[in-house]
């Protein structure tokens, strides 16, 4: 079954005590490229702590840029970026997100978190996690179609069968042999079913753990699809344990330790594009009939006003329209902006967010799939 489109991070939605900093840069994966982020960022949080003095005070601020300095120091944070980065700080919020995406530079304070950024990032390309799984160690990617990364498992998820057994790993037996009338030791794997049935065990004990860690520390929070990939006879076993959720029914198989990154992403994306295919045509039907019966719109203005009310079960926008302007929360009500937009001006966005606070899903999509020429289309909740 196809998982829900992963919407932004769910605590950003939330409201934080203010002041909130956001910070959005590009980042290189490089050497001497990337010797020069730590500088760009310092450079950022000037700019963030100048704007905010004159608002907020130099008392509040202070222990925010305080923890962002320290990023600025860790030389090994800035050694292992991606190609980009969003970061986000708060009196009682830290968080730091590198993005496969690069972003426009800025720094913004606020009484919310500026999320914009991340709208098409996290809800345009169908994003993904793959597990390269053998019968002793384990690896976690994330990605798209277009660039997977392994990224740094929860130091709950046992990375080896030896971490997640320990001990109670069925040891190797000592056999006494005797060669010229000399007694010699040596580990010889008895043949007997016994045997071969205690390392069965072993093996399905520790994808249990696995599976149970992954499905709890990172597919749980992500809502991620989860794609497996290892061989025939792991497959089997794996999928037998699992509680999984998010993990599709079809998986990579094949040694993973044989595949480079790419070669792991193609074949990702090969497993995944057909379901992210038919969930659009699902989408696009539901909402030819929501429209026919007066349960969707091409409106923007009946769109914001459903989504106020937290009335929008789904948003779909195409992904190169913009409306310069955003929305009056107050008076229920669009208000354009006759200046060029910026990346903070785009009356969709501010749809896009109005609907994942109330819960609703938001899928931005390429032109020639959209169902309108409006650039938005709603399916609304009519329970």
């Amino acid at each position: 079954m196809m998982n829900r489109v992963t919407p932004i991070p769910e605590e950003l939605l939330r409201v934080q005590t203010s002041p909130c900093i956001s910070i959005y840069m590009q980042t290189s994966r490089c050497y001497p490229e990337n010797a020069q982020d730590p500088l760009r960022f310092k450079n950022l949080v000037s700019k963030a702590e100048s704007d905010a003095l004159k608002s907020v005070g130099k008392r509040v601020i202070a222990p925010l840029i305080e923890r962002l300095r320290m990023l600025q120091e860790e030389k090994d944070f800035w050694n292992h970026t991606l190609e980009g980065l969003a970061i986000f700080v708060s009196p009682d919020y830290f968080k730091v997100f590198k993005l496969q995406q690069a972003v426009n530079e800025q720094a913004y304070v606020s009484d919310v978190f500026f999320i914009k950024p991340l709208i098409r990032i996290y809800q345009m390309n169908e994003r993904f996690q793959v597990l390269a799984l053998t019968k002793t160690e384990v690896h976690l990617f994330e990605g798209n179609r277009y660039r997977l990364d392994e990224i740094e498992m929860d130091r709950e998820v046992p990375k080896t069968m030896t971490e997640a057994l320990g001990s109670e790993i069925t040891p190797p037996h000592m056999t006494i042999a005797s060669y010229g009338g000399v007694a010699q030791g040596s580990f010889m794997r008895h043949g007997h079913s016994s045997r071969k049935d205690e390392e069965e065990l072993d093996e399905e004990r520790f994808f249990r753990a696995v599976d149970h860690a992954i499905t709890e520390r990172h597919s749980k929070p992500s809502g991620l699809p989860l794609i497996l990939a290892a061989l025939p006879q792991h497959q089997s076993v794996f999928r037998s344990v699992s509680r999984n959720p998010h993990l599709l029914e079809d998986g990579i198989v094949g040694d993973p330790r044989l595949l480079e990154t790419d070669a792991l992403r193609e074949l990702a994306w090969k497993v995944l594009e057909p379901q992210w295919q038919r969930k659009i045509d699902g989408l696009l039907a539901r909402f030819e009939e929501a429209l026919s019966k007066a349960l969707g719109s091409d409106n923007p203005f009946y769109i914001t006003e459903a989504a106020l009310a937290g009335n929008v079960s789904v948003l779909l926008l195409d992904q190169q329209r913009i409306y310069p302007g955003g929305i009056d929360a107050a008076a229920g009500d669009i208000s354009f902006s006759k200046t060029t937009p910026g990346n903070e001006h785009d009356v969709l966005e501010d749809l896009a967010i109005t609907a994942l606070g109330k819960g609703g899903e938001v899928l931005v999509l390429p032109p020639e799939r959209m169902p309108t020429v409006s650039g938005v289309a709603a399916i609304f909740r009519h329970e």
